[in-house]
């Protein structure tokens, strides 16, 4: 029923605000605010999907003179859309060849027998695996291991004691919410990072690198997962006086099932690790060789063809990636990425922005005060709306703010993102959320009683980081 009404409603809201006038707006700016309700009406119900509604601007900006087809198509082949295409395909490859699940049970297997130190285990492994694959494929992967570890802990009755239930609960919400943060920590870990960045470039002509985001979203990732981990094994869910020493045998048994690295495997590797190495010391390569101009994207392009082009077993040909693999990639959020960054291109032009951020600079507003409260609603508002569609619809907005306000874009517009992962109280939120709710260990009031002191903890964290850190790094 929600979906039919949100269906319903996009369109006419659009009809309904084509009849708005607002002072110092065009016919146009009015259309592209009537566009943007249609869109956010359909991004929140889901009414069809994400990345159709993304589509709806090739139809309406030229249709309503607002930019060319060809200004409008540009933006879906943003060099951001082509960056997260290349970390899309060595996601890919990861998965291929299992190398992301050998990667996640030796950090497990490293990390101790003890409750805590499983459910740290767990955590590390999955936070690690979502810098670099899907946050929803992290947690595909770690669910199942989670869950045999987990049976280990029923007794001959099949009833869980009360402090196997906290410990069960603790893995779960931990893989979840550490995949949400490990996200956070580089450019191509989760969408809502490419799409500010690749709003940076086109609007305002600014560049983050690979590297200076990792120089804040890193050390953001980690202290999230370590205070999440307090909250769960320390506060909520302590789980001492448990014993299970098989819990180490299980994940060597799943290690010694995998067989010894594979050619394949050590293949993806050598890629991986070239492309992150390039990735961080980019910018210090270029130095020493101005000629070359490399870029993120560059890297990330080129690292995609190596996997398609490069063989393993050079005399009979094979290849770790084949073009039928690309069926499996996410080629509605790179879609989602260029309609966003479409309707970001349609504010500016028409006037949106610049309206936005006289209002602002005329409003005396307290700038602190303000901060912290664009970063509260972004990060409750992740928890009822896709956080890629948010953050390409509000991001112009507050960039728009950011200038009213007399601020360095990025001091707000880098915190305010980060605030869109943030979703750890409900599990419609995230698919993480979703996977570890579908589980049957964790109920929703569960979920969201540990959830709501996160997020008000991350929301305490941005707003020291938009205070202290990013300062000191822009």
């Amino acid at each position: 029923m929600g979906k039919q009404i949100g269906l319903l409603l996009g369109p006419s809201f659009f009809i309904l605000l084509q009849f708005l006038t607002l002072d110092g707006l065009s016919s146009q700016a009015v259309t592209v605010i009537a566009l943007a309700a249609w869109m956010v009406c359909w991004w929140i119900t889901e009414a069809v999907s994400i990345s159709v509604t993304a589509l709806l601007p090739l139809v309406v900006f030229p249709l309503f003179d607002i930019m060319s087809m060809n200004e409008v198509g540009a933006n879906y082949g943003s060099s951001i859309v082509f960056l997260f295409f290349g970390g899309f395909v060595l996601a890919l490859a990861l998965e291929k060849v299992n190398l992301h699940k050998r990667i996640a049970l030796t950090i497990i297997n490293k990390t101790g027998t003890t409750p805590n130190r499983v459910i740290l285990g767990f955590m590390i492994a999955t936070a690690f695996m979502s810098m670099w694959i899907s946050n929803t494929a992290s947690t595909v992967v770690m669910l199942p291991i989670a869950l045999s570890v987990i049976q280990l802990l029923v007794q001959s009755d099949g009833v869980f004691t009360k402090k196997e239930r906290h410990f069960s609960l603790s893995v779960m919400l931990g893989i979840a919410f550490s995949a949400n943060a490990g996200g956070i920590a580089t450019v191509i870990g989760t969408p809502p990072n490419s799409v500010l960045i690749g709003l940076l470039e086109n609007e305002y002509n600014m560049e983050i690198s690979f590297l200076k985001w990792m120089i804040i979203g890193l050390p953001f990732s980690v202290t999230m997962i370590g205070i999440i981990y307090f909250v769960l094994t320390r506060w909520m869910f302590p789980n001492k006086g448990i014993e299970f020493a098989s819990s180490n045998a299980l994940i060597e048994k799943k290690l010694s099932d995998l067989g010894p690295t594979s050619p394949q495997e050590k293949h993806v590797l050598r890629i991986f690790t070239i492309t992150v190495f390039l990735w961080v010391f980019r910018t210090l390569i270029n130095s020493f060789s101005p000629s070359l101009g490399l870029s993120d994207t560059m890297i990330s392009v080129g690292c995609a063809i190596a996997l398609f082009s490069i063989p393993h077993q050079f005399k009979k040909g094979v290849f770790i990636l084949k073009w039928e693999d690309t069926s499996r990639l996410a080629w509605g959020i790179l879609i989602l990425f260029g309609g966003g960054l479409a309707l970001a291109k349609g504010m500016s032009t028409t006037g949106i922005v610049a309206l936005i951020t006289d209002g602002i600079a005329n409003a005396n507003l307290n700038v602190l005060f303000t901060v912290s409260l664009l970063i509260l609603l972004m990060l409750f508002m992740t928890e009822l709306m896709s956080n890629v569609a948010l953050v390409a619809v509000l991001a112009p907005v507050v960039a728009g703010i950011a200038i009213g306000l007399e601020i360095p874009l990025l001091y707000l517009l880098i915190p305010v993102t980060m605030a869109s992962s943030c979703a750890f109280m409900l599990p419609m939120a995230t698919p993480p959320n979703a996977i570890v709710f579908a589980s049957g260990y964790v109920k929703v009031a569960q979920m969201a009683r540990v959830g709501i002191f996160i997020n008000l903890i991350a929301v305490a964290l941005l707003i020291l980081m938009y205070r202290f850190v990013i300062p000191l790094v822009f």
